[in-house]
């Protein structure tokens, strides 16, 4: 897997560079860290968790820590299975449809779901990566 690779490349244009972790998970933690943050009770493919810094970080910080990346490897591996994609391409999509929501962008109504959609078919073909939304509804 290439996670350096693709955060760098949602992340290219956009901010010069950053640090964000990137971990990826089992389902049982997937669901516990879904369940804590968002109530939900199921494991989900990928969760954002945005730095909160505080005020007054030494001055000699000069890469932003954008956040954390969790990936859950049971539902990546099931759903690229369901969608007939590769395992690598959907990690791909994943971390950065991840990325993107570190960096702000959102899917909370159909205009910014476009938008944000949009954005990483760009970034996933610059890898030479298809369409991870061809043939959806």
């Amino acid at each position: 897997m290439s996670f350096r690779k693709w955060v760098a490349a949602a992340l290219k244009g956009r901010i010069r560079e950053a640090d964000l972790a990137v971990r990826v998970v089992d389902e049982k933690e997937g669901c516990s860290l879904n369940h804590h943050y968002r109530g939900k009770d199921y494991a989900t493919n990928v969760l954002s968790f945005p730095a909160e810094l505080p005020e007054g970080l030494p001055k000699g910080i000069k890469m932003p820590l954008l956040g954390d990346l969790v990936i859950c490897a049971p539902v990546v591996a099931r759903e690229a299975a369901e969608q007939g994609k590769s395992l690598a391409a959907h990690y791909a999509h994943l971390t950065v449809h991840g990325t993107l929501h570190l960096l702000g962008w959102d899917h909370d109504d159909d205009k910014e779901a476009d938008a944000m959609e949009q954005l990483e078919r760009e970034i996933l073909a610059d890898l030479g990566i298809d369409d991870p939304y061809a043939g959806e509804q």
